[in-house]
């Protein structure tokens, strides 16, 4: 992933879609967007580990961990065993680091419902995606923008759609568009609730 301004992107190894974006959203969402580095783990890793859970695991220093964190490192994000990195920090006993890595929340969504729109997302990118991709994807976090202003935009590449999804965690619900760079017209919106999701917009791009 990546907040839209940075220069990385959420997804899977290899070529991502571009940092093509929707004219639409190149307009509209200039004044929320926020620079970030990208929560990213070993190329084929099963652990899901970012540099901030390991961090968090071996007891680093604490300017090292406030460095990630200026970096955009995500205190919001698990691992593959639903682990924080506050949570590592506090099994291993590193103390110190648990004020620093306690998550910044600065929307209000609550877990049920983000599991809901978590589920819906994963529902769409799979449906937009195949059969034509075979790509193996990490589902998307929405908790992850708990950490930012409500309608911060990321950037959800997918290796080999040349384009991806920009999705944005309103208070609760999600805003996302959708598009491949080389296919004309593809562009889609969705309005993703705990209900559902909803077609609003196609054909941009």
């Amino acid at each position: 992933m990546r907040l839209l301004g940075s220069s990385r992107a959420w997804g899977s190894s290899g070529e991502g879609f571009g940092g093509h974006r929707s004219l639409r959203a190149s307009a509209g969402v200039a004044g929320s967007m926020a620079a970030c580095s990208s929560p990213i783990w070993r190329v084929a890793g099963r652990s899901w580990f970012t540099p901030l859970h390991q961090a968090a695991w071996h007891g680093a220093p604490a300017s090292v961990v406030d460095e990630l964190i200026d970096l955009g490192a995500s205190r919001t994000l698990r691992t593959a065993d639903g682990r924080t990195a506050h949570d590592i920090a506090a099994a291993a006993g590193h103390e110190a680091l648990l004020p620093l890595l306690e998550p910044a929340r600065r929307n209000p969504a609550a877990e049920d419902v983000l599991d809901e729109l978590d589920r819906h997302l994963n529902d769409l990118v799979e449906q937009r995606i195949r059969p034509q991709l075979t790509t193996e994807l990490r589902p998307f976090p929405t908790g992850m923008l708990t950490e930012h202003e409500p309608g911060t935009r990321a950037w959800f590449p997918v290796p080999g759609m040349y384009g991806g999804f920009s999705i944005a965690l309103m208070r609760n619900y999600l805003d996302v568009e959708s598009w491949s760079r080389v296919v004309g017209g593809s562009g889609q919106a969705h309005v993703i609730t705990v209900a559902g999701t909803v077609l609003v917009d196609e054909g941009f791009v």
